[in-house]
């Protein structure tokens, strides 16, 4: 008898991603490190993306220790090297080093915070054959929205202990934190259904849920065209994405003639976005499936990056900015979904760890590109028509990946009535 509740399960997966996703308020850290320490803002900027660098490493390589020990020593292990590492942070600080704060914040924290993003994702996949893509949206939701909690108390940290005893502190409550969520994760036994599905499922005599296209290893995915359409489209979202959140606040300035405290205000807005974007896209994916979300979210981005740089109203330039951050989030949500529907749920932890490579990549590639296509051209809107035609090619895989798809669930009815003809 299964005694585990599957909305705690979630509940603990939402537990780890809101400590892991405040590596999202380093920003916070910037000016008092400035001011303190005297060092560099690229200095400073360089931990969060050695963070962001090591998120999609450990991602990659723990895929499989996920798989292997399963979640709740996966989970151990993030709280271990997440809490370490944010301590370490403070020590660095103490000791007035560069270099062991990137050692702990960027190499030791960035490794948690890899294996602790993917730990839970695979576990709810299959705790909610239902709901794939509300489960997965509630906790990397928590990882959007996290920053918009961990700003202001580390604002608060900061200045009532400094910022070495503020990452002590820190370090010491995600650990804890994570820790007690790992505790409870836990994948359900063979053959487990919910209790609704199960009651339709007796009562007709056919599954509600459409079975997975195939049941493959994460080394036999990374083989398909599939993973790599996934990779792809991931990769141009997140890198138009982190370029438009690294640049938000002087493009509305110099397009629109947004003020500074304006400009300040749509930033923190656009976190609002980031993270509803994660869970309304998710939710909405279990309706209309994961392709047409995808095609969805290029084909408004294509449009709306074009559009951009002609809009001279400032409300109107806001809104469709937001809008693309909801498509920025619901990229995250929905893609553990897409990847269970594509390559079934056996090694999803593991394949999903491999797609994320393609977040550490775009974290890398996309604020050096808008910098470099902004000195190049002179002004922003040169970007954001470059942008939008990127966006075609994500376009045009998002259509061809459907073609695959049909064929593969062609060849599926093909082999199920070649068994019913031999049976």
């Amino acid at each position: 008898m299964n005694t585990k509740n599957r909305w705690l399960i979630a509940l603990s997966a939402v537990g780890i991603h809101i400590s892991i996703g405040s590596v999202y308020a380093w920003s916070v850290f910037t000016n008092p490190l400035q001011q303190q320490m005297g060092w560099g803002l690229k200095q400073i900027s360089l931990t969060f993306s050695l963070a962001i660098l090591f998120l999609g490493l450990s991602a990659a390589f723990l895929g499989h220790f996920v798989e292997k020990f399963g979640p709740r020593a996966a989970g151990t292990l993030s709280a271990l090297f997440f809490g370490t590492g944010i301590a370490g942070a403070g020590l660095a600080i103490q000791l007035e080093s560069l270099l062991l704060l990137y050692l702990f914040y960027g190499m030791i924290a960035g490794i948690g915070l890899g294996v602790g993003y993917i730990t839970p994702v695979s576990t709810l996949v299959k705790w909610f054959p239902d709901r794939r893509g509300l489960a997965t949206g509630l906790a990397i939701m928590g990882f959007g929205f996290a920053s918009l909690i961990s700003s202001p108390i580390m604002n608060k940290l900061i200045v009532q202990y400094g910022i070495s005893n503020t990452f002590y502190i820190l370090g010491a409550t995600y650990f804890v934190i994570i820790f007690c969520s790992a505790q409870y994760l836990a994948p359900p036994k063979e053959g487990w259904v919910p209790k609704g599905m199960e009651a339709i499922t007796k009562k007709s005599g056919t599954k509600k849920i459409k079975e997975d296209l195939r049941q493959l290893t994460a080394n036999e995915a990374v083989k398909t065209r599939q993973f790599w359409a996934l990779w792809v489209m991931l990769f141009i979202n997140v890198t138009c994405g982190i370029a438009i959140l690294s640049v938000a606040s002087p493009m509305a300035q110099e397009l629109v003639g947004i003020s500074a405290t304006g400009a300040a205000a749509m930033v923190g807005i656009m976190g609002l976005f980031n993270g509803s974007g994660r869970i309304v896209w998710a939710t909405i994916s279990d309706y209309i499936g994961r392709p047409n979300v995808y095609t969805l979210f290029f084909a408004f981005q294509i449009v709306a990056f074009f559009m951009l740089p002609n809009i001279t109203v400032g409300i109107l330039f806001s809104i469709i900015v937001y809008m693309i951050m909801t498509c920025y989030g619901g990229g995250f949500s929905a893609i553990p979904a897409y990847i269970g529907d594509l390559f079934g749920t056996k090694q999803l932890g593991a394949i999903h760890g491999y797609i994320l490579t393609a977040w550490a990549a775009a974290g890398l590639v996309g604020p050096i590109f808008v910098a470099w296509v902004r000195e190049m051209t002179g002004s922003y809107q040169g970007t954001l028509v470059i942008f939008s035609g990127i966006f075609v090619i994500a376009f045009a895989i998002s259509l061809l990946i459907r073609l695959d798809i049909r064929k593969l669930r062609m060849q599926n009815e093909h082999q199920l009535m070649k068994k019913v003809e031999n049976f």
